[in-house]
């Protein structure tokens, strides 16, 4: 049997140079083992997701089939599957298509171009790409023959999906009448909730259905939003999965019978993550979401030349979370945290900021607003008097003002301060609601946390409390205390508001958006079901419509905040982030 290196590599997209030494390097290293085949993910060369960059300098392109023929020039002695942007040269199709090139003794012999193009959630590969008409070739290395497949095309199994499969051919049913001994896929496929487990289960029924082993090489790294887990694997012709990459990380495997040492399973794959059922729990998803957003932030700071973060620590349980997994990503010498009390802060809130960033060893500096929020109260009054438009009847200025006055903060730290971002500490249930401040806690320039909901929030606080090797960092009052920015008193009780008050519940909010975004209910269909938040709460119809009413009302107020959510990490199954979902800001379907 052919000895096989499965290169996971961390590809930058565009930069040619980079990838392609990489790449060589990996071949090199291969050639050292005596390696017959080395396989790298889609598109290792340009590297993904690149957006429209290769369409507007198209230099690059030209560098990248120069670069092509400098690998190829690598490849005595070895077999090695890149993937790259292959130039069409028809003006009647798209102007590429997504190929692997087959190199096999510094010549191509073959090149395998990518049948299913995606076009749905973060995948835009049909606006680039033209689809491949071909039934793909096996390759033969030593006698074992090779079918390869590119990403997509391995998912349109009709056996596994059924009645979802959405297009009209299956490559590997076509490619199975050449009877090959092993399929090849080559992928960049990003870590979402539940999709380790839906990969798991389908490429190890590929393999168990056709009797055949089966090869998946993906791409580690983050890019836009989207977190590229790796975790390659190899499953045998029982679909047994017999060999796994590291999660979250490069790797360079070398099998020479199809099989490894597996310490565990992959994260995400060790429990089902039921994706069609809510569960408020979130518990076999809370490892794979800490170490999506751990990966993200490194990977987001190194190829971006930021080293260092700084944050306002409110001592709620946003900010809490955003200091704790941004100290375990980047190291707690590196991150400030910045507490900004106002007149009505409570002396709890001071004190568990503190006491986080003690625990943590972060940074910690308090920054009072007092001495600047009066004078600028005074010069607003005195503005306000001399224009005449109608206001509001309850004006959020002061409120807002507290929180865009802070942003002012933090992006002055970073102004002085070389490699310093500010963080954006919002989440996805403020955002999708709109109760988060435009140029306040919604303004940095990374945002952790932006499509993570509050209730899931705080099974995580509970997470890293239990799991982190410095055991209950987050002090329990905050993960306690009702969720609520501080920045207004109710009169009636003479306590600063919290979001509940002026909202719904958050348990109640979070099983909306989870309907809204896998289910596509609307207004009737929420009101017709029966919520688990309705299985130990008493909820009165009128309450329950009153609650649904303002989900849709704010959300209709609040699109335009979605297209400003900075930088972030993309978590769930489905998302409100721009790169995943399109809604025009005067869009009018609540």
């Amino acid at each position: 049997m052919n000895k096989i290196v499965l290169a996971q590599i961390n590809t930058i997209a565009g930069d040619i140079n980079y990838n392609a030494e990489k790449i060589i390097s990996c071949i090199e290293k291969a050639k050292s083992h005596n390696a017959d085949l080395i396989i790298f993910p889609e598109l290792a060369l340009m590297g993904y997701p690149f957006g429209d960059i290769f369409i507007r300098h198209k230099s690059i392109i030209k560098k990248q089939m120069q670069f092509l023929e400098k690998i190829v020039s690598c490849t005595d002695n070895i077999t090695a599957l890149v993937g790259f942007a292959e130039p069409t040269k028809d003006t009647n199709k798209k102007p590429f298509y997504n190929s692997v090139a087959v190199i096999q003794n510094k010549k191509i012999i073959n090149t395998v171009r990518k049948r299913l193009l995606p076009n749905y959630c973060e995948f835009n590969d049909y606006r680039y790409f033209e689809p491949s008409r071909e039934i793909s070739q096996i390759i033969e290395i030593n006698g074992e023959k090779y079918g390869i497949l590119v990403c997509e095309d391995s998912f349109n199994d009709k056996s596994f999906f059924k009645n979802d499969c959405i297009y009209n051919v299956d490559p590997i049913a076509e490619i199975m009448t050449q009877k090959p001994d092993t399929l090849i896929n080559c992928s960049c496929s990003p870590s979402r909730c539940g999709k380790e487990y839906i990969k798991n289960a389908l490429f190890s029924s590929i393999a168990k259905k056709y009797h055949i082993n089966y090869i998946y090489v993906n791409q580690a790294g983050y890019a836009d939003n989207l977190c590229f887990d790796g975790t390659s694997k190899i499953y045998d012709q029982n679909g047994i999965l017999t060999l796994r990459a590291k999660s979250f990380d490069e790797d360079f495997v070398i099998t020479n019978n199809l099989k490894g040492i597996i310490n565990q399973l992959p994260i995400g794959m060790d429990k089902e993550t039921e994706i069609n059922v809510f569960k408020p729990d979130y518990q076999n998803d809370l490892a794979r979401t800490y170490n999506s957003i751990i990966f993200g932030i490194r990977e987001y700071f190194k190829k971006n030349n930021f080293k260092k973060a700084v944050l306002g620590l409110s001592g709620g349980l946003d900010s809490s979370i955003c200091a704790v997994l941004l100290a375990d990503a980047l190291g707690s010498k590196n991150i400030w945290g910045i507490s900004m009390p106002s007149k009505i802060t409570s002396t709890e809130s001071k004190n568990d900021a503190k006491e986080l960033a003690q625990n943590l060893g972060i940074n910690f500096l308090e920054v009072p607003l007092k001495d600047a929020i009066d004078p600028l109260k005074i010069m607003l009054n005195n503005t306000f008097k001399d224009i005449t438009a109608e206001k509001y009847e309850n004006p959020t200025t002061i409120e807002n003002l507290q929180a865009r006055l802070r942003a002012t903060i933090l992006w002055s730290i970073s102004n002085e301060h070389r490699q310093m971002l500010p963080i954006a500490t919002s989440d996805k249930s403020e955002a999708y609601i709109g109760y988060a401040t435009v140029n306040g806690d919604m303004s940095g320039g990374f945002a952790p946390i932006a499509d993570v909901t509050k209730t899931k929030l705080f099974a995580l606080g509970d997470f890293l409390n239990k799991n982190r090797s410095q055991k209950n960092v987050i002090p329990q009052s905050i993960l306690e205390k009702p969720p609520g920015a501080e920045l207004k008193i109710n009169p009636k009780t003479g306590k600063t508001v919290c979001a509940e008050e002026e909202n719904m519940p958050y348990e109640f909010l979070d099983e909306i958006i989870w309907f809204v975004e896998t289910c596509g209910f609307g207004f009737d269909d929420l009101l017709n079901h029966k919520f688990y938040y309705e299985n130990n709460h008493l909820l009165l119809n009128e309450q329950k419509k009153e609650w649904i009413n303002k989900f849709f009302q704010k959300s209709k107020n609040a699109v335009y905040k979605w297209h400003i959510i900075p930088p972030s990490v993309i978590i769930d199954i489905k998302s409100i982030n721009s790169v995943e979902y399109h809604q025009p800001i005067i869009s009018k379907i609540f």
